[in-house]
């Protein structure tokens, strides 16, 4: 190995590195707040103008279910049907919030599964 080598790398990727630490770093703190503001989000989804709501949190776990008295009237199947609506709108509204937070928690570091590739 020539005089003033090292390891292969100059100070240059040494403080890329040390970059990339420090950010993981901020990443894994804001994470923990991250997942407590998820379990604490109410996102609402709706089926046929609001006759049926379902509520989850950020993390897609669910908090609750309105049914309004007018949508009993349209029989099970319609009220399944109208419930299964709901569930997948607030499902898809959470993602796109979970996905969204985890971008701007991660971003810039290209990390798989998180938006960066």
């Amino acid at each position: 190995m020539a005089q003033g080598q090292g390891f292969g790398f100059g100070l240059g990727k040494m403080k890329e590195l040390t970059e990339a630490i420090k950010k993981a770093q901020q990443v894994q703190e804001g994470a923990k707040d991250l997942q407590e503001e998820l379990e604490n989000m109410e996102i609402e989804g709706i089926a046929q103008g609001g006759l049926v709501k379902v509520v989850m949190s950020g993390n897609q776990e669910p908090k609750r279910v309105e049914i309004a008295p007018e949508a009993l009237n349209e029989g099970a199947e319609i009220v399944a049907d109208l419930v299964f609506a709901a569930m997948s709108d607030a499902y898809v509204k959470s993602t796109d919030v979970m996905r969204g937070k985890m971008e701007a928690l991660t971003g810039g570091l290209n990390i798989p599964g998180f938006g960066g590739m």
